[in-house]
């Protein structure tokens, strides 16, 4: 089941959702039926929704209470993969499914269950099943793994959003990203990343052996993300909405002093399985930390050898090169310089384009860049460009698009299939030095992902047959 779930995510998140959807409906639809049917038979249940009571049990049972909250935290896991699905979905969607469906289903089915258990205290044993009458229990077992298998969906597609975002922000390298939607730009797929899932949640069952072995790695997962997020809306609200110190320190706190004591009560099962997701997200964390330092790195160095490109450009037009037809773009971390692939093309070839962009790509850490700022255009002479081009971390890098709306440069438009982009590949050779600041373990992690990372070319959706790499080493 584990392998059919990951083989489908090719073929996007919508036609995912038209298949499973209707399932998932039905399962809400049944645990609701069965949670008013185990209310009818002790109607006092419904005291349950009274917030004094949960008051009442925390500040009468002592440490016992501190406990239980390890346990009650599973009722609610699934709610924290809500807020990646926004960027497939939006938030009306979401708002709707969980208002209008899953969350009158899911108290309704916690009511019954209780109920059953006032009524029946040998059904401790399995509330959810025993609620259901015998002749259903078959059918309820095989729609209750369908919904599960279903709703890993959820978390799958909050990782490929999370993932994407973190490329752009230049926290991890690059992957190749399908789009599967005309419609929704949030839906991805992600190849390289879905292997990955694929196999970490392989390893997580065979090792685990059973949900409730897993039941502690997860509480330790879901309150170590909602508390996590609790402390990022402090930044929303205050630094991104502009609310005032005071306010902003009170909406958050409240909520923060609860994933706090939650988080901090499915700690008491570090030991049970609480371990794998801490050790997943610090090596998880190291990675982009690697990746972010080595990248920083691996522009120092290259700097260190850059030319400023205007002098350059006025020193080489002193005695021009031969310059033939079509246009040249030369991708460029760094507008101020010379491109090195620009460098090796002299050197090689010792001609020039007749037209010739230097083409700067900054992610912005915003969603999305507003056209207006997206690109910036400025004359260098002798037909040379230097343009930037600016997207946010939900926008899909298209740069042969965003150079066709620039509009005529030079008095002509652009046209694809007369030019050639230049691009530099650096192959990272780590050596044992203090200078770095990263361990030579790291430096070969880092000069690991680079050879694996996607191609630039891919990623900005340039065509393979109008590119050209020249490859560097460069030493961090």
């Amino acid at each position: 089941m584990l392998f059919a779930l990951f083989l489908v995510q090719r073929h996007g998140t919508a036609t995912i959702g038209a298949f499973f959807g209707p399932i998932m409906v039905l399962w809400f639809v049944a645990l609701a039926a069965a949670g008013i049917y185990g209310i009818l038979q002790h109607p006092g249940i419904l005291a349950a929704l009274n917030p004094l009571n949960a008051l009442r049990f925390l500040t009468q049972h002592g440490f016992a209470s501190f406990v239980v909250l390890g346990a009650v935290l599973l009722a609610f896991t699934g709610a924290e993969a809500l807020y990646a699905d926004m960027g497939h979905f939006g938030s009306g969607p979401i708002r709707l499914a969980w208002f209008g469906l899953t969350f009158p289903a899911l108290a309704l089915n916690y009511l019954g269950q209780g109920a059953l258990l006032i009524v029946n205290e040998k059904a401790l044993e399995n509330p959810f099943f025993l609620l259901y009458p015998s002749w259903a229990l078959y059918l309820m077992v095989g729609l209750a793994t369908a919904a599960t298998v279903i709703a890993s969906q959820a978390t799958i597609s909050g990782a490929y959003s999370l993932t994407k975002q973190g490329i752009q922000l230049g926290y991890l390298p690059r992957m190749n990203v399908v789009q599967t939607s005309a419609k929704a730009i949030g839906q991805i797929y992600l190849p390289g990343l879905n292997a990955i899932l694929l196999l970490v949640v392989l390893a997580a069952v065979l090792g685990f052996g059973s949900s409730s072995k897993l039941a502690s790695a997860y509480g330790v997962a879901v309150t170590g993300t909602m508390l996590t997020t609790t402390i990022l809306t402090f930044f929303v609200i205050h630094y991104g909405w502009g609310y005032n110190l005071l306010l902003s320190l009170f909406s958050t706190g409240f909520f923060l002093v609860v994933d706090a004591a939650l988080l901090s009560s499915s700690l008491l099962k570090i030991a049970e399985g609480g371990w794998f997701p801490l050790t997943l997200g610090a090596a998880m964390f190291m990675v982009m930390m690697t990746w972010l330092r080595g990248r920083a790195l691996l522009l120092e160095r290259l700097r260190s050898s850059d030319l400023p490109l205007e002098p350059f450009l006025q020193s080489l037009f002193h005695d021009p090169p031969p310059r033939v037809p079509g246009t040249a773009v030369f991708l460029t971390a760094t507008p101020e310089v010379v491109p090195h692939a620009l460098m090796h093309n002299l050197n090689h070839n010792r001609v020039l384009h007749e037209r010739v962009l230097f083409l700067t790509v900054k992610m912005k850490e915003v969603p999305w860049v507003p056209t207006s700022e997206c690109t910036t255009v400025e004359p260098l002479g002798q037909d040379c460009y230097r343009i930037v081009l600016r997207f946010g971390f939900m926008d899909q890098p298209d740069v042969p698009k965003a150079l066709a709306t620039v509009g005529r440069i030079s008095g002509r438009d652009f046209d694809l299939m007369e030019t050639s982009f230049f691009l530099s590949r650096e192959t990272i050779i780590p050596v044992a030095s203090t200078l770095s600041g990263m361990a030579l373990w790291r430096e070969h992690l880092f000069a690991t992902m680079s050879r694996n990372a996607g191609s630039p070319a891919e990623y900005f959706n340039i065509p393979p047959n109008r590119v050209i790499e020249i490859g560097t080493q460069v030493q961090i």
